[in-house]
């Protein structure tokens, strides 16, 4: 009896990671993730450690959880991975306010952001 297992949500050459809750904007984390996009994951690993960015370390975490992934759930090679994806996406919005002149109320937002990393293996052309 027993229920059949969860199909996989990406292809058999792939593994994925997905980081919620990162306290930036969406836009501020896609100039980092453009910076990962299409590239090996050594170079890319390189690259978010050397960053100026603040979300750089978080983004690094997560595609670093992503390569874990491949090499334990699903037998990829590390040495041939590279980031196939990287794509965020809006989450909570925290509401806070501050008062201002003649009785009103200045607006302030604080937008919070996840990540969805994918890594693929390719076979090294030779």
């Amino acid at each position: 009896m027993g229920k059949d297992k969860n199909p996989r949500r990406v292809a058999d050459n792939e593994a994925m990671a997905k980081l919620r809750m990162l306290r930036t904007s969406p836009q501020k984390l896609n100039l980092v993730a453009g910076l990962i996009r299409g590239k090996k994951v050594e170079q890319a690993l390189t690259d978010l450690t050397f960053s100026k960015k603040r979300i750089a370390a978080d983004v690094k975490k997560c595609l670093q959880s992503a390569i874990a992934n491949a090499e334990n759930n699903h037998n990829l090679d590390v040495d041939e991975l590279v980031v196939a994806e990287a794509y965020c996406g809006k989450n909570l919005i925290m509401k806070r306010g501050r008062p201002r002149a003649r009785g009103r109320f200045g607006k302030i937002i604080k937008p919070f952001s996840e990540i969805t990393i994918k890594v693929r293996q390719v076979e090294e052309q030779s």
